[in-house]
């Protein structure tokens, strides 16, 4: 099995860290060749290569774009190395403008790839891919910097040993976890994801009529990728139907396939084909638009909601969510920590159940969770996305100075106080 199937099938790290090493195991291409050798580079700022296909209007853009742009440039040298296609949008211009340098590496081998990032000198790689669709890690496999990192777009071990740190926080990796990553744990306070705070939805008011919804029902929302619906939650999804009066389920259109397994699933449970409705596809701004005109999203388990997550919440829609055993079943807990409203985060499937239906039934109770949720967007620390950046930083000088001195990688926590990292050294 792929590792990347695993982050949606399993529930177990233990089983995700075979899989990643028995995939490393059978590799014939598994590079073989050192280009760093041990030597320390000496700069007058940190150089950090940030490597990736999707430098475009993607998820993983979505949400890191932002602390691109505010990195420290007396501090950081900043490169992306993007080997993904050439698509020009908005957000294409905004990231080729955050760095220092944008390098356009599709037609190169892995080793050429490497190879320049060697004749760079670059002190920290970071992997924004892992075991990604169109993911490169070959690249790092010949070992170009001194310190190689992977972070935000592949919630999971790689199995590699040269790939030193994996980026967390202590939710989504507890501490008695780390026996289950190859890596060396940095643990970031606050969240480990990213996201930017200029985010924005369309402009204009999005109304039900719009999108096809029932003006007076109640809208239980999912927007996860279908892939992520297990027939477990979904049985919980049409039980709340069953209780709750003229409520939808409202989930996003991936394919028709997947949508006729879906209406005939909900016939199977008594529940009439029209009460799910499905979301089409649209551009960023205009989902964010419409996701207010929902009551409560249900997150999915054993792989929750990660970006489509943080997009809920900063649209102002409640999340619920379930704890679970991985990286993968444990980011929206550490997103609704972040945000200030870790109460809707439960511990069990069951628990899930019971508040979803309570807040369904509730209306006050569900109104005051909306009204706490827009009060702490703009307090809490989910979406500083300047506060991220520099307890990101923070995480590079630690790396950094390690190297520095000549000692190994291991796992360590940065302390919101160093988000201010004093005078440089």
């Amino acid at each position: 099995m792929e590792p990347s199937l695993t982050v949606a099938l399993s529930d177990s790290p233990a089983e995700q860290l075979q899989c990643a090493r028995r995939w490393l195991a059978e590799d014939p291409h598994k590079p073989v060749e050192a280009l760093w050798r041990g030597g320390r580079y000496c700069h007058k700022r940190i150089l950090v290569a940030y490597l990736s296909s999707d430098f475009r209007v993607h998820s993983t853009a979505f949400l890191i774009a932002g602390v691109f742009e505010h990195h420290e440039k007396s501090r950081f040298e900043t490169f992306a190395i993007s080997y993904g296609p050439e698509e020009p949008s908005e957000m294409r211009a905004r990231l080729r403008d955050a760095f220092d340098e944008f390098i356009d590496v599709r037609g190169k081998t892995d080793f050429e790839v490497a190879s320049l990032l060697r004749q760079k000198e670059v002190d920290i790689a970071v992997d924004l891919k892992g075991y990604t669709h169109d993911c490169r890690p070959g690249i790092l496999g010949f070992r170009p910097a001194p310190i190689q990192a992977h972070y935000l777009g592949y919630p999971c071990t790689m199995g590699k040993d040269y790939i030193d740190y994996m980026i967390a926080d202590r939710i989504v990796i507890p501490p008695d976890h780390r026996a289950y990553y190859s890596e060396k744990i940095v643990y970031l306070p606050d969240s480990y994801q990213a996201n930017d705070s200029k985010r924005r939805a369309s402009e204009g008011e999005a109304t039900r009529v719009d999108v096809g919804l029932p003006l007076s029902a109640f809208v239980f929302a999912s927007f996860n990728s279908v892939y992520k619906i297990t027939p477990e939650v979904f049985a919980i999804w049409m039980r709340l139907l069953h209780h709750v009066d003229d409520s939808v389920l409202w989930v996003l259109a991936d394919n028709e396939i997947a949508e006729r397994n879906l209406r005939r699933e909900a016939a199977t449970h008594r529940i009439a084909s029209e009460r799910v409705i499905f979301a089409p596809r649209v551009a960023y701004p205009d989902h964010l638009k419409r996701q207010h005109l929902a009551d409560l999203f249900l997150d999915t388990l054993p792989c929750n909601a990660h970006t489509t997550a943080s997009d809920a919440l900063w649209a102002g829609l409640p999340l619920i969510t379930v704890t679970g055993t991985t990286f993968a079943g444990r980011v929206a807990t550490s997103l609704l920590h972040a945000v200030g409203i870790p109460e809707l985060a439960t511990d069990s499937l069951d628990a899930y159940e019971a508040l979803a239906l309570k807040l369904a039934q509730d209306r006050s109770a569900l109104a005051a969770m909306r009204a706490k949720l827009a009060r702490n967007r703009e307090t809490y620390p989910l979406f500083d996305t300047k506060r991220f950046t520099r307890h990101l930083e923070a995480a590079y000088v630690t790396m950094w100075e390690r190297y520095q001195r000549g000692e190994p990688a291991v796992s360590f926590a940065v302390e919101p106080k160093a988000a201010n990292l004093g005078v440089w050294p």
